[in-house]
């Protein structure tokens, strides 16, 4: 029930509606006098609109909002977080190389920069469509906690991430963009240079998240915006139109380098290819050009006679006893002179693969000429990838049967995506093994579920990284009461199910079912550690180690990786040598990382690990006695490894 407001209505809001119903392009949003975000006239448009002359002043093609350079900076501003391994969560640890990482996304991908630069072939990301309904990331905007519930916030346990954006906010569509804006930015920078993204959104923000892709991808790297028919029966979400429809985003971080494959045939295309000659099996495609400049007036140089010999259908450009009769392109409904698609110079080089038919036209039969398209071709036969996508399998009620089957209910996930969704981006662009396939809005972990059955059925070896804030299941929900806490709690099982049942039904496939977990967590450091010189000597003697107590040597492993830009999913295994646990990190024959974090490494160690020649060796600041300690592990590793690396933390 409302409350009555107890107060006199603002005059000035009010006609701001007013004119924002007879000129909607004026309206715009700006900072108030309280320092809160507001809607506001754009008078400078308000005066054209009311002008038939041109206003003088100054123009430029730009898109911007309410807080786009603040997102900018939180996008580079630096953080001190790591990312804690949990190994009881995980599955197959010691061998898989998919991860599940919780936490805040743009932290996440912020730890992720150095790794993981230019090494992820695809992202696919499903964000908060910012329906008025939907909880957005509420990055720094310098508000509180009580301004924060004033706007009905929710709140994580970490940093009261998330916030409920209903369309009564002032900032409502600026808030989604600087979401959007930083996330993708960074995004951008983890793309491999042949990598593609693709970005599920409806109506609400998709205008928006073009101008948004166009600037941080730019527009010539836009492959397209597919529109995905999710909803054959229409949605009633909306008063004027039922939407059977959403879109799929996609742009590509260097066209030049992209090799989009589109997707395999169907079954009725396959039978289309049902000539055969010593060559193989082909279809016929007509040389008349069908579309576009296709009228002789158009392009004149391509109306010329090809001529046919009549006993065989073999074609000539040039008529003689042998190619005596004839064929012209014309376009059969109008009898316009037309064009061929083929100039004389490549007629003539390919003539091999044309041949002439006599069809009917007008009650007569003439020749016409077709191309010769054959079915076997280098990497397989495919068919373009289409722009609109309306396969039975991409209906969206998919994505929540697939929930039910694996958990056991519709009501954990309302807008999962369908598996085939992921799945038939995947399979249009070209990809190789170890690819790695990003998800930073994960929920139901759909994508890594998509990702593990095209490795059962192709083959490959694709790896994933799925990123999702724990934001936590209502009490009241059917997810509570089934035992899932958060979001992330029902996606790492849906991974485990996943893996399970791909495995029964693809009894001889061998593909990674595993994943590692890793949780967003303060550094692994006190502060002391970055400003030993705001203490003094007599506070810095109470700190028995600059690492926080709580803090594992698996911790201290893997944030020194993320620190060194070494990827997460590569073989650990840690041996004792002479008391002392000494860890191993890396997949190749030059082992990446060696690290020892125990107190009071003896020199047999340090001469074990030197002689082992790793690219890098990470020990703790403490674990040597005094100064002359740490010269000496420096000259033994000059002599014995002079490439490795050696830092301590």
């Amino acid at each position: 029930m409302e409350k009555m407001k107890m107060e006199t209505p603002d005059i000035t809001a009010r006609n701001i509606e007013k004119i924002a119903e007879m000129f909607p392009n004026c309206i715009t949003e700006d900072i108030g006098g309280d320092g809160k975000p507001r809607k506001a006239i754009n008078f400078e448009i308000l005066r054209q609109m009311l002008s038939d002359e041109v206003i003088e002043g100054d123009e430029a093609y730009e898109f911007t909002w309410v807080g786009k350079k603040a997102a900018m900076v939180e996008a580079n501003k630096p953080i001190r977080k790591t990312l804690r391994p949990c190994k009881e969560e995980s599955v197959d640890w010691d061998n898989t190389e998919n991860l599940y990482i919780e936490g805040d996304n743009l932290q996440v991908l912020k730890l992720l920069q150095e790794s993981y630069m230019g090494k992820v072939k695809m992202i696919y990301i499903d964000p908060p469509y910012n329906t008025g309904n939907d909880f957005v990331y509420r990055d720094d905007f310098k508000q509180s906690k009580e301004e924060y519930e004033e706007e009905q916030g929710v709140y994580d346990d970490e940093s009261n991430r998330l916030f409920k954006n209903t369309d009564t906010n002032g900032r409502f569509h600026s808030d989604w963009c600087s979401m959007i804006y930083s996330r993708l930015l960074l995004a951008r920078n983890l793309l491999a240079d042949d990598g593609v993204i693709f970005v599920s959104i409806d109506n609400n923000e998709v205008q928006n998240l073009t101008s948004i892709c166009n600037e941080i991808y730019g527009e010539k790297n836009q492959i397209g915006l597919i529109i995905v028919k999710s909803n054959p029966r229409g949605s009633m979400s909306t008063e004027e139109l039922a939407s059977l429809h959403e879109y799929l985003l996609v742009f590509c971080k260097n066209r030049q380098a992209i090799n989009i494959i589109g997707h395999a045939l169907s079954e009725d295309m396959n039978n289309e290819y049902k000539y055969e000659d010593s060559i193989g099996n082909y279809r016929l495609l007509g040389l008349r050009m069908r579309g576009g400049f296709w009228r002789r007036s158009d392009r004149p140089n391509l109306y010329f006679p090809i001529y046919i010999n009549p006993n065989n259908g073999e074609v000539s450009i040039e008529k003689n006893e042998e190619y005596s009769d004839y064929a012209i392109p014309v376009q059969p409904s109008t009898m316009e002179d037309g064009t061929w698609r083929w100039s004389k110079e490549k007629i003539s080089e390919m003539s091999g693969v044309l041949i002439a038919k006599k069809i009917k036209r007008n009650d007569e039969y003439v020749w016409d000429v077709f191309q010769k398209d054959y079915y076997e071709r280098e990497g397989g036969r495919r068919t373009k990838a289409k722009s609109i996508w309306e396969e039975s399998e991409i209906n969206y009620q998919n994505g929540t049967s697939e929930i039910k089957k694996l958990l056991g209910s519709t009501s954990f996930f309302d807008y999962s995506k369908p598996t085939y969704l992921i799945y038939h981006a995947m399979e249009m662009i070209q990809m190789n093994d170890n690819d790695i396939v990003l998800d930073f809005f994960s929920g139901s972990a759909t994508t890594a579920h998509a990702v593990m059955q095209l490795n059962a059925e192709d083959g490959g070896n694709r790896k994933f990284i799925m990123v999702q804030i724990p934001e936590e299941t209502d009490e009241k929900s059917e997810a509570y009461k089934a035992g899932y806490k958060n979001i992330c709690e029902i996606g790492k099982e849906r991974i485990r199910r996943a893996a399970k049942k791909i495995a029964e039904e693809n009894s001889d496939a061998k593909f990674d079912g595993g994943f590692r977990v890793f949780k967003l967590d303060d550094t692994n450091m006190k502060d002391v550690y970055y400003g030993a010189g705001e203490y003094s000597q007599l506070t810095i003697d109470q700190f028995v180690s600059n690492i926080k107590e709580d803090r594992t040597d698996m911790d201290l492993l893997f944030g020194c990786l993320l620190d060194w830009g070494v990827t997460i999913s590569q073989k650990h295994s840690m041996e004792e040598i002479d008391g002392c646990h000494v860890h191993t990190y890396g997949n190749g024959a030059i082992t990446d990382l060696m690290a020892c974090f125990d107190e009071n490494i003896p020199e047999s160690v340090i001469k074990y690990i030197a002689k082992k020649e790793p690219m890098r060796v990470v020990f703790r600041d403490s674990s040597f006695a005094d100064s002359p300690a740490k010269i000496n592990v420096t000259e033994i590793f000059k002599m014995l490894s002079p490439d490795t690396e050696v830092k301590v933390i």
